[in-house]
């Protein structure tokens, strides 16, 4: 799989300990990142079809105040790639660690 985009990941990752729905998401990633990243429901609800797609997530339905909300949960392949993603920042850091960027 090619790498992540910074979206995907961040939706992966604010979908890794609970299903949510599409504002939940949003809000779960503007709590993350203290406000530095925010997404905008179009981009959010592109991400989300894609990511159906590839199977890394799955839409279940809720009932919440006697209303049906489309909320997404992570699959198990989704977490296999979410973690692979990780471990590949990870070493790139290593890597740019390694020529003291910055330093």
């Amino acid at each position: 799989m090619n790498p992540l985009s910074e979206t995907t990941y961040l939706v992966l990752l604010a979908l890794y300990d609970e299903p949510l729905h599409g504002y939940g998401i949003i809000k779960s990633i503007e709590d993350l990142s203290e406000g530095s990243m925010l997404i905008a429901p179009g981009t959010l609800y592109g991400v989300l079809n894609n990511l159906q797609k590839q199977r890394l997530i799955e839409m279940i339905e809720k009932e919440t105040d006697k209303r049906k909300k489309k909320t997404y949960c992570l699959t198990e392949y989704g977490k296999e790639i979410l973690r692979a993603e990780y471990e590949r920042f990870l070493q790139m850091a290593r890597l740019t660690e390694k020529k003291q960027i910055g330093k």
